[in-house]
Formats: structure tokens, C-alpha cells, sequence
């Protein structure tokens, strides 16, 4: 495949919204035909719900249709082991299944057809395209490449779809190996989750006695966790790297990215509307949201030309909030910063806390901190009627007295910008955990008090 132009990898990214809507459209009639003709899943959900998928007609009528739940999913693969009832292409056409995390139990199992493998790659292209990855390139690749996860082997065909070179050595290889790998080999880009790759450049030093930024870095792509759109975190990325940093997004269960951030760095593009609809809803109450500039909400997926795992209305619970609706690099879809997901926020003292929010404010905070906390949940559930405890590492060097101050200084600046009391555990730097191959979990759960 090549790009369409030097701008966009799809002439579809520029498509006006009239023409874009009348291409969604018709692939969403289609989309529901399939699944009423081969999905047991959805033919008995639209039984049960008195829907008509021929009714059906355009985007807007999906708000009459129920959402699609991950435990409905969950479900189905147990009851209708190994893909669920879900499932709507025969065995046979099955050549991939990709796993999730699951990190709340076994993993959700998403089975791809080659067609489907070829929709991945066309998605995962534009959103790449998008970062700054170009044909040619060469790229270490710093996700995980174990357990079936969708950064591993979905990356590669990618990649290799975009004519791009993989240097598949994995976070799971480790820090020493990826930087002596980036050091022999110099490839220009490179692609992981942001702290991860934050971590990997602050060992360069030790590990190759060459500093990040002389290591022939051009371009990173970051995603698979909050953290590449705060603006703390790039900057650290960026002068680390010498090299420009760009977030994009995806899920296992929808396709392996589809949100990419142009050159312009004003969130991420929604760059597909001929094969998949992303809606915007209220996650309290379910009504679809415009997305203009402000807004804040859920996002929800229907999957376009699928054929194995096809969802219909699907709940990711990432919450964003729409950065702009037009661009100066002409792509016509609008813009988000994903904030964090609806499971993973807090209710301190009944006001809505996402734990990348406290982040940012203490990667602000360097270098008299190392930018590493972690929120100590010592409560059962989402929410708290006391102060939060929170662990942050200091940086060398500070003393005893200027210790106690930057404790006063964190929880004072975090009462001012986001409006919760916290209690503060200064740690020496190297106390937390360092990031790997896993995403990292900002909240730990302690026993309650």
C-alpha cells in the first residue's frame, strides 16, 4: 500500500462531512444486514429489544439501538466457547485471534478473517501515518509483544502493510536489550506506552553511556495508556528523545489503533468514518453528544466491513473531551484527548478524580520529584469521603527540610487545581515500581483502614 499523499495516508481522512456521512451510512446498512444474517449474538439482542435492523438507515438511528456491554461479551464467550456467540464468520475464514489484558479475569478473544486483518492494518496505517511514521522508516518496537496483545503482532502487520520496517524486540526483552538494539541498529522511530519509553530513555546513559537524544530517534508513537497528550509527559518525552512525540488509541475489541494525532499536536484524529462509527455519549445517562469543542463524554464504537467479532454500539468507558473540530492539517474528523477510563475514576469527596490528572501535576513538579506516584486506594470501590493517600517519589538530593515543604507544596497544589485534599508520602527516587511491558497502574489497592 502507499499513502495518498504526503499529508494523509486516506483520501477519506479529508472527506467532507456530507460525503463521509453518505459512505458511513451505507456501510452501516450493510454492517447490520451482516449481522442479522450471521450473528445469533445480535439477532437475539435485536429480538429481545423489538428492532427492526432494517429500520435502521443512517448514524443517527444507532441511538434507538442498546449498547453493547463488555460483560454481555464476557458472557457470550463463556456460554459459547471459543469466540462467543458473537462470532459471525464460519471457523474456516478464522486465521487470527487476539487476546486482551484481562486484567479483571480471562481474556476477551477477538477472532479476525484475513479481510478483517486487512481493515485492521488500513485503520492502524492512517492513525500511524498520522504520528509521523512514513515508508522507509525503521522502528524499534517497544510494546509488548507477549499474550496475545494487540500492540504486538497487530503492530507488525501495520507496519509491514505500511511499508515501514519492525524491529520486534519487544518491552518484554527489557531495558538493556532495547536500548543496546536502538544504539546497534538506529532506527528513526519508535512506539510504546509513554512512561515505559520515559523510563528506557532515562537508562540510556547508564546502559549505552550515550544520552537518549544521540540515539537517531525521529519520531514516537505513544498509546496503550493515558499519559502521551499531557503536556508534562511529552515535553519530558520529547527533550529525552530530541524527537517528536505523537499518542494515538485503539482496543482490542474494536481493531488494534484508529485514533492518530497529526504534526499540529492538537489531540487525536478520528480518521475512519468509512469503517467504523465512534459515537459520543454521557456515560451517566447514555444520550449521544455532539462533539464539539469541550465536550466531554464516553466514547462508543460500531465496527464497519467486519466479519469475525463485528459490535454494534459498543461501550469502551475512555473518556475524552473533543480538542477541535477542524485542523490546519485538513483532516476533517475531530479531535480528543482521552482523559482516562470511567473504571478507573475516583469519587474523592464527590468530585470526579482521573488518576492521569494528579500525574501530570507531579511530572510538573521536576525535578524535585521524578514524576513517579502512585495513588494508595485504602477504600473499597470508586469512591472516598476521606483525603487521598498518595505516594510520590523525591528526587535525590533534597534534604529533610526541603522535603517537608514539597509535601506541603503537592497537596496544596493538587487541592488548587483539581479541588481534592490528598495526603502525601514522600519516597526516595527508585521506591515505585518502574514501568515494563505492562500498562502502568497509577492507583494500587491497599487493605482498608
Amino acid at each position: 500500500m502507499k499513502p495518498f499523499s504526503d499529508t494523509w495516508w486516506s483520501e477519506i481522512e479529508g472527506a467532507s462531512p456530507a460525503d463521509a456521512a453518505q459512505i458511513q451510512n451505507a456501510r452501516l446498512r450493510e454492517q447490520l444486514d451482516y449481522l442479522n444474517a450471521h450473528s445469533d449474538f445480535y439477532r437475539t439482542k435485536f429480538a429481545e429489544h423489538g428492532i427492526d435492523p432494517a429500520r435502521v438507515r443512517t448514524v443517527e438511528d444507532l441511538a434507538n439501538l442498546p449498547f453493547t456491554e463488555k460483560q454481555e461479551l464476557r458472557d457470550s464467550l463463556v456460554a459459547t466457547p471459543p469466540l462467543g456467540s458473537h462470532v459471525a464468520a464460519d471457523a474456516a475464514d478464522i486465521v487470527q485471534i487476539q487476546a486482551s489484558s484481562g486484567t479483571t479475569g480471562s481474556p476477551s478473544y477477538v477472532g479476525l478473517t484475513r479481510s478483517d486483518i486487512t481493515t485492521w492494518c488500513e485503520l492502524g496505517a492512517r492513525a500511524l501515518y498520522a504520528n509521523g511514521f512514513r515508508p522507509g522508516d525503521r522502528l524499534l518496537h517497544a510494546f509488548g509483544m507477549s499474550k496475545g496483545f494487540v500492540g504486538g503482532l497487530p503492530v507488525i502487520q501495520i507496519l509491514q502493510y505500511m511499508g515501514i520496517v519492525d524491529i520486534p524486540i519487544g518491552a518484554e526483552a527489557g531495558t538493556d536489550r532495547l536500548l543496546r538494539v536502538q544504539a546497534d541498529q538506529r532506527p528513526n522511530a519508535m512506539i510504546g506506552t509513554p512512561n515505559f519509553l520515559i523510563h528506557l530513555a532515562e537508562q540510556a546513559p547508564t546502559v549505552v553511556g550515550r544520552p537518549a537524544d544521540e540515539l537517531g530517534v525521529r519520531t514516537i508513537s505513544v498509546g496503550g495508556e493515558p499519559g502521551g497528550g499531557l503536556p508534562a509527559v511529552r515535553d519530558r518525552l520529547e527533550v529525552l528523545w530530541g524527537a517528536t512525540t505523537r499518542e494515538m488509541l485503539g482496543g482490542t475489541d474494536i481493531a488494534c489503533t484508529y485514533w492518530g494525532e497529526c504534526e499540529v499536536g492538537n489531540g487525536m484524529h478520528f480518521l475512519s468514518t468509512d469503517l467504523m462509527v465512534a459515537e459520543l455519549i454521557n456515560p451517566d445517562t447514555g444520550e449521544v453528544l455532539a462533539p464539539v469543542e469541550g465536550a466531554t463524554g464516553e466514547l462508543v464504537y460500531t465496527a464497519l466491513q467486519r466479519q469475525a467479532s463485528p459490535l454494534l454500539r459498543f461501550r469502551t468507558r475512555d473518556n475524552v473531551v473533543v480538542t477541535g473540530t477542524d485542523c490546519e492539517c485538513g483532516r476533517t474528523g475531530y479531535t480528543v484527548r482521552c482523559v482516562g477510563r470511567t473504571d478507573d475514576m475516583l469519587i474523592v469527596r464527590g468530585i470526579n478524580l482521573f488518576p492521569s490528572a494528579v500525574k501530570e501535576l507531579i511530572v510538573e513538579m521536576r525535578p524535585e520529584t521524578t514524576g513517579e506516584m502512585r495513588i494508595r486506594a485504602d477504600f473499597e470501590g470508586h469512591s472516598t469521603q476521606r483525603p487521598l493517600p498518595l505516594v510520590v517519589e523525591y528526587a535525590d538530593g533534597i534534604d529533610d527540610a526541603r522535603r517537608a515543604e514539597l509535601k506541603q507544596t503537592i497537596e496544596a497544589r493538587i487541592r488548587s487545581a483539581l479541588n481534592v485534599k490528598t495526603i502525601v508520602e514522600l519516597v526516595p527516587d527508585g521506591t515505585l515500581q518502574r514501568p515494563d511491558h505492562v500498562k502502568v497502574a497509577l492507583v494500587e489497592r491497599v487493605a482498608s483502614q
